[in-house]
């Protein structure tokens, strides 16, 4: 079919291979990188996919986790938890989920199961939440999932990351390989916060599965930081892919105007924001001469303009062995999925997919049957489906 079909309902192939709607992407280096939009190259041969709609009717989704391959959770921004099972979307909401401030960029944002979910059954959740007096932080509950409600819900993290402005939570959870549970914190419009380490702001926490600090915390013991920060001087990370063999972080986070970044997220490392930028203030003025300073990490790639990037995959699955280790980013405002093929660590091709759907990407995810999954932040938003070409 077209991509003008895209709206049918039932799984409708959308038919969009990559020969004909794909451009292949010589990635710069860190200093040539700001466009994120190099020449046109031959690059390693990719896979040949179409995209389906797995599940239609959402509104703005923002994460996923799956339980089973047939069962999935899926979060609503406006503060619904969703579920999906056997494809189809379940009339009534999750029960039990917490009160979410969902205005502007707040709600209910990211979900993730436990790495013992088959036995212990918690879900963990991230939102928005009202704490009076007009303010708002970052905070991240978990409950026993029985199917169709939340129990037993109860903090895990309440950031002290308090703001007015209903911007900027960052928000991504995920565990890594030993258990550690990563939180991405926003600047929360406010900037200067993020070079702070007795502030939450502009932050990835490390934290153990019920909210305590591990002891090898890269500021525990020091009265002038905040013991739960692993990273700090980020800006917006709204992307977060953990690299479980490897045990490496990978965050994507959004510039001003201008700037987006991947990092590898490493212990104690001071990523910048505001003092170091590759993006200007949204009036086109100047927001810091300086795109690099010692003792701040340069991104691994950056993006001027920026693509307004959000959600992150590792691909790792079999079903296609030319993607295995590369990234895989959404883009908001360019509105396209963006592979990242990656070979040591570093950038080397960019792909640019799903360019003509007009569509904000929030999320990627892969499920256990090793496809990829692409959350749209519409109205009505979609779970669209990346899988072999021909397939049913």
């Amino acid at each position: 079919m077209s991509p003008s079909s895209r709206h049918a309902p039932g799984g409708r192939v959308l038919a969009l291979l990559l020969a004909g709607f794909v451009t292949l992407l010589a990635a710069c280096s860190n200093s040539e990188a700001a466009s994120g939009l190099g020449d046109e190259a031959a690059g390693p041969e990719s896979a040949d996919w179409q995209v389906v709609t797995a599940v239609d009717g959402l509104i703005h989704p923002w994460g996923i986790a799956f339980v089973s391959e047939s069962e999935w959770l899926v979060t609503e921004r406006p503060g619904r938890l969703r579920v999906v099972r056997d494809g189809a979307l379940v009339d009534e909401p999750v029960d039990g989920v917490p009160q979410v401030h969902a205005s502007n960029q707040g709600g209910l944002l990211d979900v993730a199961l436990h790495p013992d979910f088959d036995t212990n059954r918690l879900v963990y959740l991230s939102y928005s939440r009202d704490v009076g007096g007009g303010q708002t932080t970052t905070a991240v509950v978990r409950g026993e999932f029985d199917g169709s409600a939340l129990t037993g819900v109860e903090d895990v993290v309440e950031t002290r990351a308090v703001a007015g402005p209903g911007r900027h939570y960052g928000s991504r959870i995920d565990f890594d390989a030993d258990g550690y549970l990563y939180v991405t914190v926003g600047d929360r419009g406010q900037r200067d916060r993020a070079q702070d380490l007795t502030d939450h702001v502009g932050t990835t926490l490390r934290l153990h599965d019920d909210g305590r600090v591990p002891e090898d915390n890269p500021f525990v013991g020091r009265d002038d930081a905040l013991p739960e920060i692993w990273t700090y001087g980020n800006r917006n990370a709204q992307g977060q892919a953990v690299d479980l063999e490897r045990n490496i972080v990978w965050q994507n986070e959004h510039g001003p105007r201008g700037g987006d970044e991947l990092n590898r997220m490493e212990a104690g490392l001071n990523y910048g924001w505001p003092e170091i930028t590759h993006g200007i203030n949204y009036d086109g003025s100047e927001l810091t001469p300086d795109t690099a300073r010692a003792g701040m990490e340069q991104p691994v790639v950056h993006w001027t303009p920026s693509i307004a990037v959000s959600g992150m995959a590792l691909y790792t699955g079999d079903v296609f062995p030319e993607w295995q280790g590369d990234l895989f980013v959404g883009a908001l405002r360019q509105q396209h999925i963006r592979r990242l093929h990656m070979a040591d660590g570093e950038v080397v091709e960019q792909e640019v997919m799903l360019d003509d759907l007009g569509v904000r990407f929030r999320e990627i995810a892969q499920g256990p049957d090793g496809l990829l999954y692409l959350l749209t932040d519409e109205r009505n938003g979609e779970i669209l489906r990346l899988e072999p070409a021909g397939g049913e």
